[in-house]
């Protein structure tokens, strides 16, 4: 079956499939994450494979009836962000994460609308730190994991500036009794972040919930994109 409606989506990631084909995984407004066979593209003559680049935007139309479908048309909507160092590994970071993370056929407009801004933010290399936050606000959002940032998940109290607090993913913010936990957050910074308010203070705390928020639903599979950082 053929569908005629044009996707605007964006490279992920491709591998090889069988010996002039390969799988690629896009990232599209209208349908999400979906998967398609791209035919006879690794001859290096055919002018599919330099279209089919991360960090391009570009409209497909796919066809099938199965969840991998078929790639029939790619065409450039505009150029290529020439993102190198540690840019370009955040971006494929973002990428590992909406690959990992959101679910294939879940449309998000708010998650590909982040993603768009960070690739921007991230080919002008302005407010690194923040840009990697707010995306991964964004997906944490759609997966219902942010918790409520002025309220207690157990007790239902305010969260008060001056008291510490641990992030639980099934409770959300709770009151930290013990003194200097690795994982503590400050109520001051808890608030700063519920008002979308950036600060040295905020972005650290930002960084710690994160971690949790994500390594929970990444389970016991590291991200092969971490590592980058790490070389």
């Amino acid at each position: 079956m053929q569908n005629n409606d044009w996707l605007d989506t964006y490279v992920l990631h491709r591998r090889p499939y069988r010996e002039t084909s390969y799988i690629v995984d896009f990232f599209s407004l209208q349908s999400g994450r979906v998967s398609a066979v791209a035919k006879g593209v690794r001859n290096s003559k055919n002018d599919r494979k330099s279209v089919l680049q991360p960090f391009r935007l570009l409209r497909i139309q796919l066809s099938g009836r199965s969840e991998l479908k078929n790639l029939r048309l790619a065409d450039c909507v505009g150029p290529m962000l020439m993102l190198t160092g540690h840019a370009l590994f955040c971006a494929m970071y973002l990428n590992e994460l909406i690959n990992r993370l959101l679910p294939v056929g879940v449309v998000s407009e708010s998650v590909y609308r982040q993603y768009q801004q960070a690739l921007s933010q991230l080919h002008q290399n302005t407010h690194i730190e923040q840009t990697l936050r707010e995306f991964e606000f964004a997906l944490l959002d759609e997966m219902g994991m942010l918790a409520d940032w002025f309220t207690d998940g157990v007790t239902g109290e305010p969260v008060a500036p001056d008291k510490w607090y641990l992030y639980s993913p099934e409770q959300g913010f709770v009151r930290c009794l013990q003194a200097n936990h690795k994982h503590r957050i400050s109520g001051a910074a808890l608030m700063l972040l519920g008002n979308g308010q950036w600060s040295g203070l905020s972005l650290g705390a930002a960084k710690r919930i994160n971690r949790l928020a994500l390594n929970y639903l990444l389970g016991d599979k590291p991200l092969k994109s971490r590592e980058l950082f790490r070389q």
